[in-house]
């Protein structure tokens, strides 16, 4: 069973990447034949107009999953654009694909309610869940995974794959299944979406230093004015943070102090500090001692790996149209 999944490189990886992405991707290496590429293309649907190096970013990112425990000797690890057959078949998926079924995504819909995206409005953006299908159906993945709201993306994959087949009589893609994972969201440290426009995330390459004086700023439960006043922690952004990196009975523990009024705020957040250390100290070291050089040559393979499947795909569907 074969598993695809992609990530654009906008920047630092932070800890809502690591708990929402990377910590599932850790397991599926050990599960299936596994392929994480770095969605490169993807990031110039909404960033075309912006300074960015994207072969820098891509090299910092693959070097930031390895980091965080994808090894390279048990997933396929590539860049998008240096696989020039993901563009072909998007070309050829864009022939058959009703503007209609592109119009009706949820994302694109939400997007175009908000003015950032109405000004930009740019053709790509429209069509990136036919780059998305042809990311994944190139290589026959037989599973992919997603979170819920993600899953109107794979069933358009689906309709657009179903559409080929019937357009030219023949059947050459697998059909890709959703693999629903809990794609835990962490919240950002002022209780809004994690973003790095926000000012609100713990990068995964920050100092103990730094990852103090973010969490010690984080909102906490607002009727808490004294330390033994009882505490409501299910509103508290930092007991968020305590149930993702401390252990189980650590969070009982820390629940029910906070509930009686006998830890104060300061006293928690430096526990949850403390552990999110743990697991951000061996990312930023490991980070520290990879070489662009070694990132470089893991990527030439996973490159080589890519670009001979997608070649021989890329046969079948020419064969079959031309």
């Amino acid at each position: 069973m074969r598993v695809v999944s992609g990530m654009r490189p906008t920047g630092k990886l932070h800890l809502g990447h690591y708990i929402g992405v990377l910590k599932n991707w850790k397991e599926l290496q050990n599960r299936y034949e596994s392929f994480f590429f770095v969605a490169d293309w993807h990031a110039l649907t909404t960033k075309f107009d912006e300074e960015i190096d994207l072969k820098a970013q891509s090299i910092e990112l693959v070097k930031e999953w390895i980091a965080c425990g994808i090894d390279p000797r048990k997933a396929t690890l590539f860049i998008q654009s240096e696989i020039k057959e993901h563009a072909e078949l998007y070309l050829i998926f864009n022939m058959i694909t009703p503007v209609s079924w592109l119009e009706r995504n949820p994302t694109y819909k939400d997007a175009m309610a908000q003015e950032e995206y109405k000004k930009k409005n740019n053709a790509g953006f429209l069509t990136y869940p036919v780059l998305q299908t042809a990311d994944i159906v190139i290589y026959d993945a037989d599973l992919v995974p997603i979170g819920e709201d993600q899953k109107p993306h794979l069933e358009l994959a689906r309709d657009i794959v179903n559409r080929f087949h019937y357009l030219y009589k023949k059947e050459i893609f697998k059909e890709p299944k959703e693999m629903l994972t809990e794609m835990a969201r962490l919240p950002g440290l002022d209780g809004r979406k994690m973003s790095k426009s926000f000012n609100n995330a713990i990068y995964l390459d920050e100092t103990p230093e730094e990852i103090w004086n973010k969490v010690r700023m984080a909102k906490t439960d607002p009727a808490r004015i004294k330390k033994t006043d009882p505490g409501h922690p299910e509103v508290c952004i930092v007991f968020e943070y305590h149930k993702a990196f401390s252990t189980p009975e650590e969070v009982a523990e820390i629940e029910n102090a906070c509930r009686k009024g006998s830890i104060g705020c300061v006293e928690c957040k430096k526990r949850c500090a403390a552990n999110i250390e743990k697991v951000v100290g061996p990312i930023r070291e490991k980070k520290a001692k990879l070489k662009n050089e070694d990132i470089l040559d893991i990527i030439k393979k996973g490159n080589k790996k890519a670009k001979d499947l997608a070649a021989e795909k890329m046969k079948k569907v020419n064969e079959v149209i031309f």
